[in-house]
């Protein structure tokens, strides 16, 4: 039994008609199409919500949305199932999510990762396939999809997911988990990711998959599973960048107790997705294997992560702080650094404490989400 799963799918202008008219050949290849096709069990992220209506929640970053008029090139795909637990599913609130799983219910498509409610969004999605069930579970780091009452995407949650997950091993032969986080455009596990992802193959999954980065990570093998931190977009033609023109169809096949793996390098071309070939898939997977075989390195996850957390933390101090024109002028001026010399030590230390301390971050962002709800109500 053959089981593709691709990443992110979203319809942008670039391929709006294709989807309109389920072109499937010419949205990915004639090469890719075949191998998609040729596959008992299809898999993929639906990044947004399905709505002519547009009602976008109060968040921090875009928000994403598809006419109903992407549904033919959806349904052209065949999917055995599709996922909606990310951090795009309830953009357009809660009118986007029910009119998105109207539409796939309509369209006879089968969906796993959200619910009315957080235990029906945890349910693992089984399907059967002769003898074996396969399980999918599908979860995602908590930004504004994941909700403590009603409609709500499945959060990963450390006091449920590992449960969960155990739970539907029990139940089924193959557990596939697709965990929608990880840094995006950075191609390495963070530690935590590295870490949760080993716990989670410790509880029974056979393979954990990280999509939502944008770009090509690397693998490895934990307890007999594998792990796959950043399989890149399958069809989302947002930006034009090294980081978003290539991706991974990753496939499994399974045969009694023989499972194999295979990585199908994809690229982006002229809005369309493709079969990478000849240098194209040289470069993608040269960096792909290069990368996993560094991943299992001591020392190395930690000492990449820490260089990228310096070159990241000023854009995040940046991002919360009201910098004045001549403050951001003259930071251009001196090459960057100046919002360091904003903050003490002292001053810094306890922003740490706030975030770190289990107590102190919860009061915080109950806090904060009380006084968001409070520009709702005027």
């Amino acid at each position: 039994m053959k089981i593709i799963i691709g990443a992110d799918v979203v319809a942008t202008e670039n391929n709006i008609d294709d989807f309109k008219n389920a072109n499937i050949e010419n949205l990915i290849g004639k090469e890719l199409m075949e191998e998609w096709e040729s596959s008992d069990i299809r898999i993929f992220n639906i990044e947004g919500p399905i709505t002519d209506r547009c009602n976008p929640i109060i968040k921090n970053g875009p928000h994403l949305r598809m006419g109903r008029d992407v549904m033919p090139g959806i349904k052209s795909l065949n999917p055995t199932v599709v996922t909606l637990a990310n951090n795009h599913i309830m953009d357009q609130g809660e009118i986007g999510i029910t009119e998105t799983i109207r539409l796939l219910k309509e369209y006879g498509i089968h969906y796993t990762g959200i619910g009315q409610n957080a235990e029906s969004a945890a349910k693992t999605f089984v399907i059967e396939n002769g003898e074996l069930k396969i399980g999918i579970y599908a979860c995602s780091e908590t930004e504004f999809s994941v909700k403590s009452e009603g409609i709500t995407a499945n959060g990963y949650n450390p006091l449920r997911t590992y449960d969960d997950i155990k739970k539907s091993k029990e139940n089924c032969d193959y557990l596939i988990v697709l965990y929608h986080g990880g840094r995006e455009c950075y191609r390495l596990p963070t530690p935590q990711l590295q870490d949760r992802f080993k716990k989670m193959a410790s509880e029974g999954a056979d393979a954990v998959i990280a999509q939502h980065t944008h770009c090509v990570g690397g693998y490895e093998i934990f307890d007999g599973a594998l792990l796959v931190y950043g399989q890149g977009n399958f069809i989302f033609d947002l930006k034009d960048d090294e980081y978003w023109n290539s991706g991974l169809l990753i496939e499994i096949d399974i045969e009694k107790k023989d499972i194999n793996y295979k990585f199908i390098p994809i690229t982006k071309k002229d809005g369309r997705i493709r079969k990478a070939e000849g240098i194209r898939e040289n470069e993608i997977m040269k960096g792909f294997y290069e990368r996993s075989q560094s991943i299992t390195r001591a020392g190395f996850i930690n000492d990449q992560y820490g260089k990228y957390a310096d070159e990241q933390l000023e854009i995040m101090l940046r991002s919360v702080g009201k910098e004045s024109l001549v403050f951001r002028l003259l930071n251009r001026i001196v090459g960057g650094g100046l919002v360091f010399k904003k903050y003490k030590k002292a001053e810094l230390v306890r922003l740490l404490n706030y975030i770190e301390c289990e107590s102190h971050r919860e009061l915080l962002i109950a806090g904060l989400k009380r006084r968001i709800n409070q520009f709702l109500e005027v």
